[in-house]
């Protein structure tokens, strides 16, 4: 992964417990999916750590408000995908760099969850960053081609 930031912060937010469809199997794409989400946002906090100040804070409740809006009406087949997505929404609420876990619990015969995580930086969403429109790869997938082998 990444270095972090010089001179920031990490705000981290666990087990985000959202549904979604994901997936490329045709009962993966009829039923909405349970995904976990973990975030790593990186923010200097030390203005709000001097002030006690919530306006001189991160506004992380807004952002994660967000990501759960993008998620829960999202269509993706890949995990992938997913993670990029959220990681293009938190760019376009200010982090100039955030790690995004999403697992997909029960994808993976014998597995508890499998899932992967990204890192991304502004300067990965230019647009999204300087609050423009996002990028066309955040929109949700065309259905997969039915001859696309998965393992059970």
């Amino acid at each position: 992964m990444c270095e972090w930031p010089e001179g920031m912060d990490t705000i981290e937010i666990d087990d985000l417990l959202l549904r979604c469809v994901i997936g490329v199997r045709a009962e993966e794409r009829r039923d909405r999916s349970d995904v976990v989400i973990g975030l790593r946002i990186a923010a200097d906090t030390r203005p709000a750590a001097t002030s006690d100040a919530i306006e001189h804070a991160w506004n992380y409740r807004t952002a994660v408000k967000a990501v759960i809006a993008l998620v829960e009406k999202s269509s993706f087949h890949t995990v992938e995908a997913l993670a990029d997505a959220i990681a293009r929404c938190l760019v376009a609420h200010g982090t100039p760099h955030v790690q995004v876990t999403v697992h997909k619990p029960g994808a993976l015969r014998f597995a508890r969850t499998v899932g992967v995580r990204i890192e991304r930086r502004a300067a990965d969403y230019p647009r999204a960053a300087a609050g423009q429109q996002a990028e066309p790869a955040l929109q949700p997938l065309a259905p997969a081609p039915r001859d696309h082998a998965v393992p059970a």
